[in-house]
């Protein structure tokens, strides 16, 4: 697509954008400069390149799901502010 059929002043009334006279000339010159190195990446031969999502190969970094030991009920409820019941009283934010 040429930087000619790029209608900006559309495109900016699509994305909301009230764009000087200016910086509608400046955004189309980017927009040419844009689709003019992608068609330059369209001369290039990627027959045998398997299409990828990252250009380097990602790998899970989680850890595992394991049962391990946590607090216990007291523990978890010593340095509470307030407790009632066994529970946390926290304030009260709905009405």
């Amino acid at each position: 697509m040429a930087s000619a059929e790029i209608d900006v002043k559309y495109v900016a009334h699509l994305a909301r954008l009230a764009l000087t006279p200016e910086e509608e000339t400046l955004l189309g010159d980017q927009l040419g400069h844009i689709l003019g190195y992608i068609e330059k990446l369209r001369e290039l031969d990627v027959t045998n390149v398997e299409p990828t999502a990252h250009a380097v190969p990602m790998v899970n970094v989680t850890r595992p799901d394991e049962t391990r030991p946590s607090l216990s009920h007291e523990d978890a409820l010593r340095n509470a502010p307030k407790q009632g019941g066994g529970l946390f009283i926290v304030p009260k934010i709905v009405e």
